[in-house]
């Protein structure tokens, strides 16, 4: 069975447009794949803690020594660590938001990274362990960036899932929302013809 994980970041939960579009790509993946199992995590409707002190020292504290409070902080990124280790594919809604991307997706980020389980420190540089998965990312922006220096997201997202090991990346773009005219529109069909494409 292909299990599909669905992370959602936008502020505006199910009407932000990056949700719009990572739902309707994974409903029509679903309908081409009935038996897919499909989790949804909304970063903004649960946001995890951001990293601090006392969750970076918890993660290098080794298992036997940790206080009850470190194996709590331990096993919350555990459990995140395990629900995208079972994912085949990973669906990610990515709003820009001045100029990067959502803090909460940052918070994410934070609490899967983590040395000897998400990825290892070798002689020849780090591995990671996140390996055999397909992301497709629905990046979603007022203005025009891709291909552009003003372009944060891309680079850090791509690299940030290679150096877990995940290097199979797709992005689809809807830039140009707070334009006028038709801009908007043609974004956001261009974006959906896409979508149905890849999830066929």
């Amino acid at each position: 069975m292909t299990t599909l994980l669905q992370l959602n970041s936008s502020l505006f939960l199910a009407d932000g447009q990056s949700s719009q579009l990572a739902n309707e790509f994974v409903a029509t993946w679903h309908a081409v794949n009935p038996n897919g199992l499909i989790k949804l995590r909304d970063l903004a409707k649960e946001p995890l803690p951001h990293l601090d002190a006392q969750r970076v020292t918890a993660f290098f504290t080794p298992a036997e020594a940790r206080t009850p409070e470190q194996q709590t902080f331990v096993a919350e990124s555990d459990a995140l660590i395990e629900e995208i280790k079972q994912a085949d594919i990973i669906v990610l809604g990515l709003p820009m938001y001045n100029f990067g991307i959502p803090s909460t997706l940052k918070a994410y980020f934070d609490q899967i990274a983590r040395a000897g389980v998400t990825f290892n420190y070798t002689a020849n540089g780090p591995v990671g362990l996140l390996t055999r998965k397909k992301v497709y990312v629905f990046a979603t922006r007022g203005g025009i960036y891709a291909g552009t220096a003003l372009d944060s997201q891309t680079a850090y997202v791509r690299d940030f899932l290679n150096f877990l090991g995940i290097s199979d990346v797709e992005f689809v773009y809807a830039e140009g929302l707070n334009k006028s005219g038709d801009v908007k529109e043609k974004a956001l069909a261009s974006a959906k013809q896409r979508l149905a494409e890849l999830a066929d």
